[in-house]
This record gives C-alpha cells, sequence and structure tokens, in this order.
C-alpha cells in the first residue's frame, strides 16, 4: 500500500483567537479522512509533515491548507511510504512553529537570501564560502552536504552560539541549509544579528534538493522526524536505519535478541551497553533481568509497540541503569 507525504510550512500572521478554531478544524478535517501526522500552528504561522492513505484524502487537505494558509502547490515537498509513518494526527497550539526563542517572526522584516537548488550548486563553487549545517548532530551523521560544517548542536536553540563559536570575519559568504528550510528561516536572522551580512539559505532544504539533485551534493541519507527516520537520495523511506529501542536514535547495526529472537537494528552507543546490546526492546530488557534464562513472544518494533509496552517503559524508567 502507498501512503503519501508531505512537509510544509508557511509564515503567516495568525491572530491568537483563531488559534482553537483551526486547530479544531484541522482535527476534524483530518480525522474524517484518516490523515494522520503532526502540525504546528502560532501566531506566527504553520509547520506541519502530514501522511495519507489516499490520494484523494492527500489532496483534499493540500486543497485546504492552500486555502486556509495561502500556500501554493510550491511550498509542499511530497514524498511517500509504504506503511504510515504517524501513530496519530495530532494538531498542536506553540508559541513558535520552529523554536529557537523568536516568537511571531516575519520573514519579510530581514530579507531572507533563498537559493534554489540550481543556485545552490552555483553558490558552493565559491571556494572562499562556508556552508553551514545548521541541524542537530544526530541528524547530521546520517547525511551532509559536502564540505558543510557541522555544529555539532544538541537542540536549536543552541545555533546563534554555535555559530559565533567559529568566528567567522563578518563579511564572509555563508550557505546555510536545514531538512525542508524552516530552521533556516530563523537561522539566517540569528546570522544577521550576529553582524553577518553575506548569508543564503537553500530555499525548501535538502528534501527539495534531492528531488531535483538525487546524488549530487548531498551524501548519505537525510532524517525526518518520523517512522521512515530517513528518506534516501530519492526521497524513499530509508531502509537503512531504524530508531534505536533503548535510546530513539538512528540505528543501523542488526542484532538478535536473546530473549525473544526478534532481529533488530540498533545504535552503536546503545551495542556497546552490555545490559542492552542482545536484548531488543525495554520490554525485554526489564523481563530478562527478572528471568534471565526465559524465553518470551517476539516483539513489536516501531511505534505499534507503544502501548503495548507502556507498563515496561515506566518500569525502566524506574531502572535508569537500562
Amino acid at each position: 500500500m502507498k501512503y503519501f507525504v508531505t512537509t510544509f510550512y508557511k509564515f503567516i500572521p495568525i491572530k491568537q483567537e483563531q488559534l482553537k478554531a483551526t486547530q479544531e478544524h484541522f482535527k476534524d478535517f483530518a480525522k474524517k479522512r484518516n490523515i494522520k501526522g503532526l502540525m504546528l500552528i502560532a501566531m506566527e504561522g504553520i509547520n506541519s509533515t502530514i501522511c495519507a492513505p489516499t490520494e484523494e484524502g492527500f489532496r483534499e487537505l493540500k486543497e485546504e491548507i492552500k486555502k486556509w494558509f495561502s500556500l501554493t502547490d510550491k511550498d509542499f515537498k511530497d514524498s511517500y511510504s509504504h506503511k504510515q509513518i504517524f501513530r496519530i494526527i495530532k494538531v498542536a497550539i506553540r508559541k513558535e512553529i520552529v523554536t529557537l526563542n523568536l516568537p511571531n517572526y516575519k520573514p519579510e522584516a530581514h530579507n531572507p537570501k533563498h537559493l534554489t537548488p540550481t543556485e545552490w550548486n552555483e553558490a558552493i563553487k565559491d571556494r572562499d564560502a562556508v556552508i553551514v549545517d545548521t541541524r542537530n548532530w544526530y541528524e547530521n551523521n546520517l547525511g551532509m552536504m559536502k564540505n558543510a560544517i557541522d555544529l555539532r548542536i544538541d537542540e536549536f536553540t543552541e545555533f546563534k552560539n554555535k555559530l559565533q563559536e567559529l568566528n567567522l570575519p563578518k563579511d564572509k559568504k555563508i550557505l546555510m541549509y536545514c531538512t525542508g528550510g524552516i530552521r533556516c528561516e530563523k537561522a539566517h536572522k540569528e546570522a544577521q544579528d550576529l553582524g553577518y551580512s553575506n548569508v543564503f539559505q537553500l530555499k525548501d532544504g535538502i528534501l527539495r534538493y534531492l528531488e531535483e539533485y538525487p546524488n549530487r551534493e548531498f551524501e548519505g541519507e537525510c532524517f525526518v522526524f518520523d517512522e521512515r527516520v530517513a528518506v534516501d537520495q530519492n526521497l524513499r523511506p530509508s531502509a537503512t536505519y531504524a530508531f534505536c529501542p533503548h535510546c530513539g536514535q538512528p540505528a543501523k547495526t542488526i542484532q538478535h535478541c536473546k530473549r525473544c529472537d526478534t532481529h533488530y537494528k540498533i545504535c552503536n552507543s546503545c551495542a556497546n551497553n552490555s545490559k542492552t546490546n542482545e536484548l531488543c526492546s525495554k520490554d525485554c530488557a526489564y523481563q530478562y533481568r527478572r528471568f534471565p534464562n526465559k524465553k518470551g513472544e517476539k516483539q513489536l518494533q516501531g511505534y505499534k509497540a507503544v502501548k503495548q509496552n507502556a507498563y515496561f517503559l515506566n518500569q525502566t524508567r524506574k531502572n535508569r541503569d537500562l
């Protein structure tokens, strides 16, 4: 079965008194079409990834989004999956649609400079330019633009300080990119606030770049915040990575669970931890500590395991050494 996925954002003023009605409208609209995903709305705009089981429902939601938020077809970054990549539809009201402690952000106030993928390919030919990845370190571990600087960010709110630590000349040409473009909108302003005057951002981010130029300047896979973990060079769901069942980081090392005989993937850090490296879930880790010699049923993997393992997740929170 083919599921239809799209990612989009727009900075557009929304009155505070309209937020609740907007939230309820799109939650109801999506539920009626069995569409799942995450939509963040704030007074500064909307940021979302959704997954639809039918092309008709997918098209209807996009048309509704276009009508409510003045988006165009070019604002959507489409891909697909062979499974549903979200558990529920969540429409959340936030202070910001991307967190950088800059609420009510307005792009037109600082005149951002966007580069299309084609323009980006020309810009990076300038050997004096600096390419900066604005994403978190665990995203960068899966793939980056060639010759880009990894700021080793834990959270996006660290971006300004990390950029300042580079101590670049204020007239340096800086080329920034992120997953879908939204983080660069605010990162661009942060760079300008630090005094950098020659800053450019990749319009619509890696997702648009791979749509137009797969296997070119971006190497590896692009992390996404859903059950696909990442998309490959052709925007297909990753066949390499899964979420580590112990810490939630992207994982690709295949292991065999000594309790339930499930084959699963584990991250390097947990693979080096003797308490978790041969157990496929928090459930098995918990039960193995109680009954080391007893086998168990094979475990569900991914979000399907969340409800089933709720009790054991609570238990292991009480046993932090797991």
